[in-house]
């Protein structure tokens, strides 16, 4: 037999204005209630009589009467002096009147009885993320690896934290975030990336999805046009146009965001944001060539828009040195850089930033008030802790050699095996391939079979604005070590050799260029430079 079920001594909270009759019938008939709907279950201890007539105001004499008449009925028991529990055998057919003819359930209302608003308010499914099953060798790109974290420094740092000032950083705090952090963050920014920041000029967010969200709130109104690379990244667009801004695509190629285009839309309705990922473009990997910096922030300068730059994986440039952000540049205050580091350490300590004039810093923390108030301090504060003794410092640098060999395996592997299904150049940096699929290939039924095999890849279409379909597939290799790359790619060509079979099940000449699994590449391994355009 279950032993009844512990729960904590809270008070239990009932609304005695539901039934009529005398009080300790009220009351009793309000617990019964209680278990019908599910919120008091069989083995849940009910506080003592004491407790709960001081929590209803009644005499104890009127609860000792209600637990009699439920005692009676069957719906509780009393076991000496552990306490009084909600039976784990309830009846199925009242012996008296006020007791339901069954204990069935009620669970929560499955229908919303009210008008919801249009799915264009909210986030769009296709930015939800979605845990991969167990199982799963997942290739969605934009995924550290969470097992190379050091795990053991962040829970010293953060004890130490919780420790040091006592209860201080467990109150209100500020909402620009802990000062030790902005302070990091500024130094990393300064002799990493050239931007000139202050801890004045930055605010911690929860990622750099709050970031961006905050800047829209702030910054935007409805109806002001915002400027977006065509292939992108939505959970951005998605915040924009909660703000109520009008997106409008630019095209990019293997150069980056075309400034022609962007010069041609502003002067023909104006803007007054554009929004982009200027270091390795999201998804296709382009850097924005030098030339383009320049002309887009003198664009900026002379039109006054405002540049949104999402800097979301700086650390991991792997080839040559790492092209400082448009923020570096940046003379006119007109850039607004947006960093992370959930790339760095882990998606889920949620720790971003936003680096900005100090009045644009001022006007987002006062939206912040009625958002998020402030972020979690304690986490903060560690992670301050790690930068300052260097630990984020040597992380990177194993987390960047790591990702550096799995890129390697990953292009070994898509050239030996799908070397005729699909064209990439080698990313110069990031945690994701953007490879072309042959034109020959059904890729929504290669995506489809390779699901069923265990492993996911992201088609290009996910990320065009238009949603229409793109020959592109985005291949992450930053969150399997490579034996799970290995084996992912091994999945990938069974998937494309099975999906073409069930396309052509008579026997006729596939039109993909796919080879018997395991035979070795017909041609050469080739490494094609693909201009990423929409």
């Amino acid at each position: 037999m279950d032993q009844p079920r512990q729960r904590s001594r809270w008070e239990l909270a009932v609304d005695l204005s539901g039934h009529e009759g005398p009080l300790f019938l009220r009351i009793a008939r309000t617990i019964v209630d209680e278990v019908r709907r599910g919120r008091l279950r069989p083995g849940d201890e009910l506080p003592g009589s004491r407790v709960l007539a001081t929590t209803l105001g009644v005499h104890r004499n009127t609860v000792l009467a209600a637990l009699r008449e439920l005692s009676a009925e069957g719906w509780i028991t009393t076991e000496g002096t552990r306490g009084t529990f909600i039976s784990s055998a309830l009846p199925e057919v009242s012996a008296k009147g006020f007791a339901p003819t069954s204990a069935r359930r009620e669970e929560m209302p499955v229908r919303v009885g009210y008008a919801l608003p249009l799915a264009g308010r909210v986030a769009s499914e296709a930015s939800l993320p979605v845990p991969p099953r167990r199982g799963m060798l997942s290739l969605n790109g934009g995924i550290p690896d969470v097992r190379l974290v050091p795990t053991a420094p962040l829970a010293r740092a953060y004890r130490r934290a919780l420790q040091a000032s006592g209860r201080a950083w467990l109150t209100y705090g500020d909402p620009r975030g802990c000062e030790h952090l902005r302070a990091g963050l500024a130094e990393m920014l300064s002799q990493t990336r050239g931007v000139a920041a202050t801890a004045e000029s930055i605010v911690v967010t929860r990622g750099s999805q709050m970031a961006i969200d905050l800047v829209a709130r702030t910054l935007l109104s409805p109806g002001d046009v915002v400027l977006v690379e065509a292939l992108g990244y939505r959970p951005a667009w998605d915040a924009l146009q909660a703000a109520g801004a009008r997106l409008v695509p630019v095209p990019l190629d293997a150069d980056g965001v075309s400034v022609d285009a962007v010069r041609a839309v502003i002067a023909e309705g104006g803007a007054r944001a554009i929004y982009l990922t200027p270091h390795h473009q999201y998804p296709t990997t382009a850097v924005l060539a030098a030339g383009r910096r320049l002309e887009l922030l003198e664009l900026a300068r002379r039109t006054k828009i405002i540049v949104i730059e999402d800097d979301y994986d700086h650390e991991f440039h792997y080839d040559g040195r790492p092209v400082l952000p448009l923020a570096s540049a940046d003379r006119s205050g007109v850039v607004l850089y947006i960093g992370t580091l959930s790339k760095v350490l882990a998606p889920g300590l949620r720790v971003g930033y936003l680096v900005a004039p100090v009045p644009v810093i001022d006007r987002v923390v006062r939206t912040r008030a009625f958002v998020d108030r402030q972020g979690d301090h304690i986490v903060e504060r560690a992670v301050a802790e790690l930068l300052e003794d260097g630990e984020v410092q040597r992380h990177i640098r194993r987390a960047r050699r790591a990702y550096r060999a799995r890129r390697d395996v990953l292009v070994s592997e898509l050239r030996l095996r799908l070397g005729g299904a699909l064209a990439f150049g080698v990313p110069l940096g990031g945690t994701a391939l953007w490879a072309r699929v042959a034109g020959d290939i059904d890729l929504s039924a290669w995506v489809a079979e390779a699901g069923a095999r265990g492993v996911t890849m992201q088609q290009g279409q996910r990320f065009a604005f238009d949603g229409r379909a793109r020959p592109f597939v985005r291949l992450g290799f930053a969150q399997l070590d490579e034996s799970e790359l290995r084996e992912a790619v091994r999945r990938l060509e069974g998937a494309l050799v099975r999906s073409a079979a069930r396309l052509y099940p008579r026997g006729e000449k596939s039109r993909a260029p796919v080879k018997p699994e395991g035979a070795p590449p017909r041609n050469p391994p080739r490494s094609v430079r693909v201009r990423p355009g929409p």
